[in-house]
């Protein structure tokens, strides 16, 4: 059940009277909500239509607090599901190569995985060149979507040197993550990653519950175990739900 604002008729009288446009003072309201506690992450939200009549504000008023607010990274908007309040942003080491599961345990977070495509392909000439294989030559690929708590925060579409890692269509992704799978039969010796911001595509928006639009992290990740390149993957963050860190020392 949502969970009105107290005195919503008292709030609006406070909020008619202040300097700050509309928008803003309805962006101030559910701040001051989510840092007093009184909505904690992934709380929902009261819907445009909620808020409207409670507020008594314009929908574009409170359209516009509620897209500021999501793009700032503190709400979540979930197509066809609704507003969530959002955890504090997942962090990643921007040189390291970790297993997504380890890093969401650690934030005492619970991971599940959804397994959307696991099977075989014959590698192009941009695959072939990313693994260091021929063209034509088989390998691997699986996609699947990342969860922290029940919501979406990364999409691996992998591609895997099958002659590297021969019964990985055997193996059960939503026990165990590929990264655990591959790390214990063929051990990582060396990674790459790109980094860059895109906007994503119409599937992975859908598979991310995010909604066309929103700036997204996609990390290029390569890995290799001794000679053989392994692995090929294209991570896909929504940006308002991950951010990356570095230390640097001379």
């Amino acid at each position: 059940m949502t969970k009105a604002f107290s005195t919503p008729s008292a709030l609006v009288g406070q909020l008619s009277d202040a300097p700050a446009p509309l928008y803003a003072q309805v962006k101030q309201m559910i701040v001051q909500q989510i840092h007093s506690g009184a909505w904690p992450a992934h709380h929902r939200v009261p819907s445009e239509s909620e808020l409207v009549e409670q507020l008594g504000f314009s929908r574009m008023t409170i359209n516009r607090a509620l897209r500021e607010l999501t793009h700032d990274g503190l709400l979540v908007r979930m197509q066809g599901v609704g507003t969530f309040v959002a955890e504090p942003k997942g962090r990643s080491a921007l040189f390291a190569v970790n297993n997504i599961a380890d890093e969401i345990a650690a934030r005492g977070h619970r991971h599940q995985s959804k397994l959307i495509r696991l099977g075989e392909e014959l590698a192009n000439p941009e695959r072939a060149m990313s693994l260091a294989l021929r063209e034509g030559q088989k390998v691997f690929h699986s996609l699947i979507v990342h969860y922290e708590n029940e919501v979406p925060v990364q999409l691996e579409d992998r591609y895997v040197n099958a002659e590297v890692a021969p019964d990985y269509l055997k193996q059960d992704f939503t026990q165990m993550t590929p990264y655990a799978y591959l790390s214990r039969v063929a051990p990582l010796t060396e990674g790459e990653h790109v980094v860059e911001a895109i906007l994503a595509d119409a599937e992975e928006c859908r598979l991310l519950q995010i909604e066309r639009g929103e700036p997204c992290l996609l990390i290029r990740r390569r890995t290799w175990s001794g000679p053989q390149a392994v692995t090929s993957a294209r991570l896909v963050h929504p940006g308002s739900r991950h951010r990356l860190e570095g230390r640097f020392g001379s």
